[in-house]
C-alpha cells in the first residue's frame, strides 16, 4: 500500500458546486427495495447500505491494475460506481493513500470518487451516497490537529464540505490518543457524521471506544481484513468486541481480493503482488472449499462471489466492502443481498475453511 500523501489540494472549490452527501436513504428510492434497507453504522445516526464498495483499486498503480492506470480503467471504474448506485449499494470507502502521488500514472482515489459523485449528481441531483475515507497515521503526523488538517485535504480532493465516515487507517507508532481526539474534534466541528478506526486490535478498539465515549461520541466502526478464509477478527476477539460495544465491523478484502470468486486456479493465479500471497500451492488447498461454495451457490442460483459475501452478512453486524473495477462486478455484488445462507451452510463453510492455513493480514493489526 502506497503511503505518499499530498498536502496540497488543487480542486478550486468555488468554481463548482460542493455537494453535501446525505446519509439517510430516501423513502422513495426504488433501488433500495431490490436489495435491503440501510442500517445504522454502529451507534451513530449514519445509515449505510448493507454491502459497500471499496475504492482501493481506483487510480492505483502500486498493487492493483498491473501497475498502470489509464482512461479505459477510469471509465470502467465510473461505470462500476454508477452500477453500484443503481443497485442500491451506496456506501463507498476510500482513503487518502489510495492512488499515491509518488506512483507513476496514479490518480488519487478520493479525487476519482469525488468526480464520479459530481458527475452523477449532475444527472440525478437527489442521489444519495455515503462516503467514507481514512487518515493515514504516518510517523511524522502528531496531535489532533494533524487529523483535522488531513481531513480538510481529503474533503478538498473529494469536493465535499463534510464526509459521512472518517476513520483512522491503522494505529500509529505513537500519538494515538491525539488521533482519537482529532476524530472527536471532527465530529464536533461538523466535518464528519461518524468516526471509526481500521486495523485495530481488540485492546486498541476498546481504548478508542472509551476515549470517544467520554465526549459522548460513538465509535461507529472498525474496518478490518475479514473473509471466509481470513477470520482473524473472530479468532482474536475483535468481532466479539464489536458486537459487545455496538461497533459495526466493516470487512475489507471480503472475497480475498478475488480469490473466493473461483476465477483463479493453481494454473492461473492472480497477477502482481497478489500472486505472492495466493500462490498455486494455496489455491490447490483452497479448491475443495471453492467447490463447496459453488455447490451451495447453485442451490440459490448465486455465484461464488455472492455466496462468500452473504456468508459475511450472515455473521451479523458486518458490512463487506468488495472492490469493484467494472459495472459487471458491481451488479454481481448486489446479488449478495435479499437472501441468507442457512445456519448449517454458514457452519459448514467455516468448518471447511478452518482446515486451510489463512493468508497474511495487514501487518499492524496485531499491535
Amino acid at each position: 500500500m502506497a503511503l505518499h500523501i499530498s498536502s496540497a489540494c488543487f480542486i478550486v472549490m468555488g468554481h463548482s458546486r460542493v455537494h453535501r452527501i446525505r446519509a439517510v436513504a430516501s423513502e422513495g428510492s426504488a433501488t433500495l427495495k431490490t436489495v435491503e434497507e440501510k442500517v445504522n453504522l454502529g451507534g451513530s445516526d449514519l445509515k449505510v447500505s448493507r454491502v459497500g464498495i471499496g475504492a482501493w483499486s481506483w487510480g492505483d498503480t502500486t498493487y492493483w491494475n498491473n501497475f498502470e492506470w489509464n482512461d479505459r480503467m477510469e471509465k470502467a471504474a465510473k461505470n462500476a460506481f454508477d452500477a453500484s448506485i443503481d443497485g442500491g449499494l451506496t456506501f463507498f470507502d476510500t482513503a487518502e493513500v489510495y492512488g499515491s502521488g509518488l506512483a507513476l500514472g496514479a490518480i488519487n482515489s478520493e479525487t476519482l470518487l469525488g468526480r464520479f459523485i459530481r458527475e452523477r449528481k449532475e444527472k440525478d441531483p437527489n442521489v444519495e451516497v455515503e462516503v467514507a475515507t481514512k487518515f493515514a497515521a504516518l510517523p511524522w503526523r502528531l496531535g489532533r490537529q494533524s487529523v483535522l488538517s488531513a481531513l480538510k485535504d481529503s474533503l478538498c480532493r473529494l469536493g465535499l464540505n463534510s464526509v459521512d465516515l472518517y476513520q483512522l487507517h491503522w494505529p500509529g507508532v505513537w500519538g494515538n490518543e491525539g488521533y482519537i481526539d482529532g476524530l472527536g474534534d471532527a465530529v464536533e466541528k461538523g466535518l464528519v457524521k461518524a468516526v471509526g478506526v481500521s486495523n485495530y486490535s481488540e485492546k486498541r478498539l476498546r481504548e478508542a471506544y472509551e476515549k470517544l465515549k467520554k465526549r459522548g461520541i460513538p465509535l461507529a466502526s472498525n474496518q478490518v481484513n475479514y473473509s471466509l478464509i481470513y477470520r482473524a477478527p473472530e479468532e482474536k476477539g475483535v468481532k466479539a468486541a464489536c458486537d459487545e460495544l455496538g461497533i459495526t465491523l466493516i470487512a475489507y478484502s471480503p472475497i480475498a481480493q478475488g480469490v473466493l470468486t473461483g476465477k483463479y486456479t493453481p494454473d492461473k493465479p492472480p497477477s502482481g503482488p497478489r500472486g505472492r500471497i495466493y500462490t498455486p500451492e494455496f489455491l490447490t488447498r483452497l479448491q475443495p472449499l471453492l467447490n463447496k461454495i459453488a455447490e451451495i451457490g447453485e442451490k440459490y442460483d448465486k455465484t461464488p462471489t455472492q455466496v462468500s459475501l452473504n456468508w459475511l452478512v450472515a455473521q451479523g453486524n458486518v458490512i463487506p466492502i468488495p472492490g469493484a473495477k467494472t459495472a459487471e462486478q458491481a451488479k454481481e455484488f448486489t446479488g449478495a443481498l435479499g437472501w441468507r445462507l442457512t445456519d448449517e451452510e454458514v457452519a459448514e463453510l467455516r468448518s471447511m475453511a478452518s482446515e486451510i492455513k489463512p493468508t497474511i493480514g495487514f501487518p499492524v493489526e496485531n499491535l
